[in-house]
């Protein structure tokens, strides 16, 4: 890692989580660091002189202070989640450093979605209909009552629900369930759940980075799939609503009493324009979002997440360091996640008509580890993304989703 000239009068931050991408952009940066990750990042970090104290993030318990102490004997001024595992840890470390108690508080309100949108609620945020499930019946009757509420007759098709774990990230436990006979294939351990009724509309993503409870600058990201493709900025359909969205983004904030960071809140909006929230993380988000913004308008994603977070940062340069929304993007970067179409797969092979494109960029597929692909119960985990970038929003839209269609293992 480079010899690092860090400027006295800004902040000293903790990353807690490993993500190469975020130190990266942390010793290119003007800030102090140090890395808070498990004892396997050691070895690593020693060869590439990076600062790192070892944590292993379990559940919170007793000795949870001790790294909170540890940090603030460091000098260190705040810590930064770059993982959703991660995030409760920061409020508790936080609301030691800051001397914030609310913000550990503040910290499982994001964590745990139940609690999440009964927050929102109260902040007179508009959600779908929600419950929590203990058990397969509390599923059965919540589905049941759902239909009921939709008015639908008997031998009409049931509207979904959608079932979520608490607390983790996005697609990660995410099921649709129609029947009452999808129902038995949960596992026991997949309780408690939170229970969603189905919102039919168009879900986005917004990635907003916050200053002195300010929007500094604020992103949509367009889900082309949800679970398999996404690109920024979004489509000029999508961009339509931005006043909205910013006004929405802006409720959010206040509800949730958001000072500094960075939020990714999903939401829907509906056919005529009502705008629902789904969920919102303290955390990057996933599909490479971060990187996608750094390719479509130049700036680093990390190291604005750590100036947002640091409290020493001015007006001026949050001002300074963001571009203009959608105006100053060089173009429109995707990308798309590969899921196996096939049962059984012995090579990967990129499809010529995908590689051929004007817009590829690159890929980090690897070859198959094994020849057998796991069924995918709910939104599983890609075998890897495919990255795009061109500057017709339109195009990069049609050609993530015939993505869809083709086998990159074969």
């Amino acid at each position: 890692m480079s010899e690092q000239k860090f400027d006295p009068n800004k902040g000293y931050v903790a990353l807690l989580g490993w993500s190469l991408n975020a130190i990266e952009a942390a010793d290119k940066f003007d800030r102090r660091y140090v890395v808070v990750a498990p004892d396997w990042a050691e070895a690593y970090c020693k060869e590439h002189d990076i600062p790192y104290v070892p944590w292993n993030f379990e559940r919170l318990n007793d000795r949870s202070v001790e790294i909170a102490q540890t940090l603030k004997e460091m000098g260190v001024n705040v810590a930064i989640p770059l993982f959703e595992e991660t995030v409760e840890w920061a409020g508790a470390i936080n609301s030691v450093l800051m001397d914030q108690p609310k913000l550990f508080g503040q910290s499982l309100l994001l964590r745990d979605k139940a609690l999440m949108k009964r927050r929102a609620q109260l902040g007179g945020i508009r959600v779908g209909i929600f419950e929590e499930a203990h058990d397969k019946d509390d599923v059965i009757r919540f589905l049941k009552r759902v239909n009921q509420t939709l008015l639908k007759l008997d031998g009409d098709p049931n509207d979904p629900i959608h079932l979520k774990a608490f607390d983790k990230a996005g697609c990660l436990g995410h099921r649709v369930i129609r029947t009452p006979d999808e129902v038995d294939t949960i596992p026991e351990e997949e309780f408690p759940v939170l229970m969603e009724s189905h919102l039919d509309g168009w879900e986005f993503a917004v990635e907003a980075w916050v200053h002195n409870g300010k929007i500094a600058f604020l992103n949509i990201s367009e889900y082309v799939t949800l679970g398999y493709s996404v690109f920024v900025p979004a489509t000029p359909d999508l961009e339509h609503y931005r006043e909205q969205i910013t006004r929405e983004i802006e409720k959010l904030i206040k509800t949730f009493d958001i000072e500094f960071g960075f939020i990714h809140p999903e939401y829907f909006v509906t056919s005529d324009s009502t705008m629902y929230f789904g969920e919102v993380a303290y955390r990057p988000p996933g599909f490479k979002v971060f990187e996608l913004l750094e390719r479509a308008y130049g700036f680093n994603a990390y190291q604005a997440l750590i100036m947002t977070f640091d409290p020493k940062t001015t007006e001026e340069e949050v001002k300074a360091f963001f571009p203009k929304e959608v105006v100053d993007a060089k173009g429109y970067a995707g990308c798309f996640g590969v899921y196996p179409r096939r049962r059984v797969v012995s090579k990967l092979e990129m499809p010529e008509e995908t590689e051929n494109h004007e817009y590829f960029e690159s890929h980090e597929l690897t070859p198959p580890m094994e020849e057998t692909v796991t069924k995918r119960t709910a939104f599983g985990t890609h075998w890897g993304l495919i990255y795009f970038f061109g500057e017709d929003p339109y195009v990069m839209r049609d050609l993530l989703k015939h993505q869809e269609e083709l086998d990159f293992y074969v």
